[in-house]
């Protein structure tokens, strides 16, 4: 086949932090990778969020040996903040306008549908726990259900951030005597005066308020980690656990019955880098699935981690789109991390 015969294909994993964006060739081939910071156009603002996407589409064309001026045939958007229907439709028409050249068609869907379609063929669910979170259910006919998302003010929950800023708050509020806190805090104190290079707790308003930024407190949750013995480490990720838990429950009154069935029960697609402290998160999760879950046909559970970015299930939902399938070897995309009855 000449190379002309190809067809191209772009996919994006867009995060509060960081994106990725993968170019594809129809017969399967990885051509390119491509990088850059948030592409979160509630954190950025749109023509920024646009800005940077076509940045990534250009720079991924240049290394495949692609001429930049060509439209990829397809571009897959998965962002953080690309929930809602008229964002969506915002980020489509704006990139169509702004910058005809990045690619015929273009799809435009949450942060959680790549990672899906990275990891799964069927469906399943996406829990996201990075610097933000967020949790998708994907039935087999594509009908979804969410829970979480919506932001550090309004969520979060479970996310680097809410940790973070949860020790903080603990700490906190046992140093004004507000809510004692039943286990000792001085490792959490230390570990916020470090991380944050302050001498009072004082000190730390700046960083909640004239200068926030929430990627760097999400920061701290990686801090604390470092400690898993602490006894107020253990407590606050058991109670991240146990909400990560909710978000499950919550979505699978709506969930198709066959993704319970099949083998290996519930697939679970974990994204974040909270999940790489699983052994302080299990501890919570099993609980509450097995106080609540069991009820909602929950037999078992799969959680897998992607070994590669959701920027490749987002290209082929692009190539989806136009009735092109693309090749995806789900196995090498993932590895289990955790497996139980319920």
């Amino acid at each position: 086949m000449a190379d002309g015969d190809f067809l191209y294909f772009g996919g994006i994993e867009g995060g509060a932090t960081q994106s990725k964006m993968v170019i594809i060739r129809s017969d399967g081939k990885l051509m390119a990778w491509s990088e850059s910071g948030c592409t979160n156009q509630w954190l950025i603002g749109l023509d920024e969020c646009l800005k940077r996407i076509n940045t990534m589409t250009e720079d991924a064309k240049q290394k495949a040996g692609l001429d930049v001026k060509i439209p990829l045939k397809g571009l897959g958007l998965s962002l953080s903040g690309g929930d809602e229907t008229a964002s969506q439709i915002q980020l489509k028409e704006g990139l169509s306008k702004n910058y005809p050249n990045a690619a015929e068609s273009i799809l435009v869907a949450s942060d959680t549908f790549g990672s899906l379609a990275t990891g799964l063929s069927n469906g399943g669910v996406v829990m996201i726990a990075g610097t933000g979170s967020n949790c998708q259910l994907i039935n087999p006919d594509e009908s979804t259900h969410r829970c979480g998302g919506w932001g550090h003010l309004l969520g979060d929950e479970a996310s680097a951030y809410w940790i973070g800023q949860k020790a903080i708050k603990l700490y906190f509020d046992h140093e004004d005597n507000l809510i004692p806190c039943a286990y000792d805090t001085t490792f959490v104190r230390d570990a916020m005066l470090k991380y944050f290079k302050i001498k009072t707790r004082g000190e730390i308003l700046d960083h909640f308020y004239a200068k926030f930024e929430k990627a760097f407190i999400a920061g701290f949750c990686k801090e604390i980690a470092q400690e898993p013995k602490d006894a107020l480490v253990c407590h606050i990720f058991k109670e991240a656990g146990k909400i990560m838990a909710l978000h499950i429950i919550a979505v699978t009154p709506k969930m198709d019955k066959v993704l319970l069935n099949g083998k290996g029960g519930l697939h679970i697609v974990c994204v974040g880098s909270v999940f790489k402290s699983w052994s302080l998160l299990q501890p919570g999760f099993m609980e509450v699935l097995k106080e609540q879950g069991s009820q909602l046909g929950i037999k078992e559970v799969t959680l897998i981690s992607l070994k590669t970015s959701g920027a490749v299930g987002a290209a082929s939902l692009s190539a989806k789109a136009i009735k092109h399938s693309l090749h995806i070897d789900y196995a090498a995309n993932s590895d289990v991390i955790f497996n139980s009855q319920v």
